[in-house]
């Protein structure tokens, strides 16, 4: 052979060689590399990993362009590349079915919470109280709620409620079944607020006063100030049908409940039985009715129905007719109350605003309301409510307000005498 004959071979062949070693680099190694560092990344590696390795390795069998390395065999090239990656992830090993597994692990817990919202907001501030004008006050820093709640929707229909107050005790669980495809028919069961006046179902982190509640509503809806039922948040047990219609515009709500509080069982056999009727007739105007039937079973004395004795079951009667108006001027509610307790009756009003002075951020607050705890033993009080309140930052809040009351309890006596406050709080709330 001549010598250009031999100079062409040697060409042709390193072209060949150059040409099987792109194809292995690109092919073959350059995934294996790539699923070599992803492997590191992720500190995980399945079965799927190790067969692709070893396709790919198998393959280079097919080119003899490492023979020159001194890999005579290419399968040699898979067990080192298998063993090396049992070395480098003897922890990490997963078979297929594990990581399957692990995906539906995954899944199941990104859908629960998904399915869950949680709440929660406290109201801690101080007060100073100058009561009868005659040398006698008292001030103090306070922690008024601190409430966690979160609500689970179980299907697009059934939802679930609960809340603590880590103040107390535990407030609300109750749980939901949607009956129609809208919102016409709901039926609920379980420990929640009665549907008795219209302040009673209202957060107090959207109450204007620090003091939540009017006197009517704190008296008659089981708030607190009724010695003869206790302190109850507005809430008691039992079932309810719910639901509205017109878009919203018409709102109705039936309770049948123990008339007992929260946490307890019946005092009596009688069930009390609310309603609630909330109209829309125009965009901001909401006019509201609630009613009230039942036994109550008295749990203490009370300076303000002293006929009734402790453990004595007496009729327990309430009406309330109500408004609310929302503006950007301002906002403003008001409700007409009576209730009858055994043969007290007690009656009174109130009204409540406030004027946004800086849209969403500043406020101006101000509250007249009257009530009658029992007429026949004049037992009528006024109280004013005058301050501001600032919102920096959404839902959260900073109150300041100055409270006046024309007589209040202390020693178990009904005292007609001045009353002043001045109250502080901050509200800080998520969701």
């Amino acid at each position: 052979m001549s010598t250009r004959a031999r100079t062409k071979q040697k060409v042709l062949v390193c072209y060949k060689s150059w040409r099987t070693f792109h194809f292995a680099s690109t092919k073959i190694i350059k995934p294996i590399v790539i699923k070599l560092i992803k492997v590191i990344f992720f500190r995980k590696i399945c079965h799927s990993d190790y067969y692709f390795i070893s396709l790919h390795a198998k393959n280079l069998n097919k080119y003899n362009i490492f023979q020159q390395n001194g890999i005579k065999n290419m399968s040699h090239f898979y067990k080192m590349a298998v063993g090396v990656l049992l070395c480098l992830f003897p922890f990490n090993y997963a078979t297929a079915q594990e990581q399957k597994e692990e995906n539906k692990t995954k899944e199941f817990l990104s859908d629960v919470m998904d399915r869950i919202v949680v709440h929660g907001y406290a109201q801690a501030g101080y007060t100073y109280q100058d009561r009868d004008r005659a040398g006698e006050k008292a001030n103090s820093f306070d922690i008024k709620r601190t409430l966690f709640f979160a609500h689970a929707a179980i299907t697009d229909r059934w939802f679930f409620l609960f809340m603590h107050d880590f103040n107390s005790q535990v407030q609300e669980y109750y749980t939901d079944y949607r009956l129609t495809n809208d919102k016409a028919l709901t039926v609920r069961f379980g420990q929640f607020k009665n549907a008795c006046t219209y302040e009673n179902k209202l957060s107090p982190t959207d109450m204007e006063a620090i003091d939540v509640y009017s006197e009517g509503v704190t008296y008659l809806s089981g708030c607190g100030s009724d010695p003869l039922l206790g302190v109850q948040y507005g809430r008691d047990l039992g079932a309810a049908i719910l639901g509205e219609f017109a878009e919203g515009k018409v709102k109705y709500e039936v309770d049948v409940m123990n008339g007992q509080g929260i946490n307890k069982k019946d005092g009596n056999n009688a069930k009390d039985v609310i309603g609630r009727l909330e109209v829309s007739p125009v965009e901001g105007l909401n006019l509201i009715a609630t009613g009230q039937l039942g036994k109550g079973h008295a749990i203490a004395k009370s300076i303000y129905n002293p006929e009734i004795e402790i453990g004595q079951n007496y009729k327990r009667n309430r009406y309330s007719i109500g408004f609310d108006y929302k503006s950007k001027p301002f906002n403003v509610h008001g409700e007409y109350l009576e209730g009858k307790d055994g043969n007290a009756l007690s009656r009174g009003w109130y009204i409540t605003g406030c004027v946004p002075l800086v849209p969403k951020k500043f406020d101006l607050v101000g509250s007249y309301d009257y009530f009658n705890f029992n007429k026949a033993l004049d037992m009528d009080q006024h109280k004013a409510i005058f301050g501001f309140q600032w919102w920096y930052f959404k839902r959260c809040r900073l109150q300041v307000q100055y409270v006046y009351k024309s007589a209040y309890t202390a020693g178990g006596e009904f005292i007609k005498k001045g009353n002043s406050a001045l109250m502080c709080q901050m509200q800080v709330r998520f969701n």
